[in-house]
């Protein structure tokens, strides 16, 4: 049994504890992180959770304060598995939660019908990688997103067909999802605002397909000089295969969902030397190179992985919604959004500023190619 003094001691420890300056003065701030952790695309959102996780633990090494107290972050990560029923799931399941703001989800397709979620819970997104230009069309305030839109990213590819590759005859492939047919359609937009007379045959797959023969051989009757694909690359690097196994002697060109570390794999010996082209959302240059390479070093040496895509911009998309806290002083989302919305935040990626709807102003585009089994850059563009 426990004396008096022994009950009187461990009454003032408690009552210490309470009083604890670094406990009373510390915030918990949780950010919600939604990509898909499991299916075809799993490797696409470990990327994007190592991108969240790498903030976090820099922002928590800074100590950073708001209101006057430490600010300790949490990023709650979810799954949505590419799938927009399961996006909106877990997107009320984060509301519930009452996270202070949410990083996702990379789909434009789970994003979108998630971001009517969020907005009728007042809490500000980001998203570090969805690219259809809907998500910020729809006058949400808390809608945002680092990377250039399909408009920009699509667009540049059709210029470039015609303009560099000098083609007239063009196939186009896409997965039916939010994304692969924006990204295609602003392809052909851009293509056709170059050449007039410019030869479009259209072919359509889903996101979990395997057996291309049938659109190939279609395709191959019409003998395009590229066949663009409007979609990812655990579709995109199988279509490379089967296009060698046909003898559809073309070039390969997509948007940043085949733009990845991952696609020579996934291609095996489909994937000839120059032959792919594609645009990844975002790109430095100068001085900024630097700090690109500084993060992917980091990155490595962090998670014994490289890079795949859209680490960085995650990573930035966190750095900046605690960028505009700090400016407001504060973590509750109707008092930062302001501030987020105005924000003007150096990343590693580039300047981050949005635009009235939420895109980010003057984004880049990196256009690419593979040799070597590796991603070779061609140009940044705007």
């Amino acid at each position: 049994m426990l004396s008096k003094t022994n009950l009187a001691g461990i009454a003032g420890m408690v009552a210490l504890a309470w009083s604890s300056p670094s406990l009373a003065q510390e915030m918990i701030v949780k950010l919600g992180h939604v990509a898909p952790m499991s299916g075809g695309q799993a490797h696409y959102g470990r990327d994007n959770a190592n991108g969240a996780l790498l903030a976090m633990e820099d922002l928590n090494a800074k100590g950073i304060k708001i209101g006057g107290k430490t600010v300790k972050f949490q990023i709650l990560m979810e799954d949505d598995a590419a799938d927009p029923k399961q996006g909106t799931a877990v997107a009320q399941k984060l509301v519930d939660a009452k996270v202070n703001g949410v990083i996702g989800h990379l789909n434009s397709g789970t994003t979108i019908p998630a971001s009517s979620i969020y907005n009728a819970a007042r809490i500000p997104q980001i998203s570090p990688s969805a690219t259809n230009p809907k998500y910020t069309n729809q006058g949400f305030k808390g809608a945002f997103r680092v990377v250039a839109n399909d408009s920009q990213l699509g667009g540049a590819l059709g210029r470039y067909a015609v303009d560099t590759l000098k083609v007239k005859q063009i196939a186009v492939i896409d997965d039916r999802t939010a994304y692969g047919e924006g990204v295609a359609s602003e392809f052909v937009k851009g293509a056709k605002a170059k050449s007039s007379s410019l030869q479009v045959t259209q072919q359509f797959t889903n996101d979990k397909a395997t057996d291309f023969s049938a659109i190939l051989t279609a395709i191959k009757a019409k003998k395009p000089e590229v066949v663009f694909f409007g979609g990812m690359d655990n579709v995109g690097g199988p279509m490379l295969r089967q296009m060698k196994q046909l003898g559809v002697n073309a070039k390969f060109m997509g948007g940043d969902g085949i733009c990845t570390a991952e696609l020579p794999k996934l291609a095996g010996d489909g994937l000839a030397e120059g032959q792919v082209v594609c645009a990844e959302a975002g790109g430095v240059t100068g001085a900024k190179e630097k700090d690109m390479q500084a993060f992917v070093d980091r990155y490595k040496k962090r998670f014994n992985m490289d890079v795949q895509l859209y680490a960085p911009y995650v990573y930035d998309a966190v750095m900046t919604m605690a960028a505009a806290m700090q400016k407001a002083d504060s973590a509750e989302p109707a008092k930062y959004l302001p501030a987020l919305a105005s924000i003007k935040y150096e990343g590693v990626t580039g300047t981050i500023e949005f635009d009235a709807k939420g895109d980010i102003k003057n984004g880049t585009l990196t256009l690419y190619t593979y040799k070597g089994g590796k991603k070779e850059k061609i140009a940044v563009v705007r």
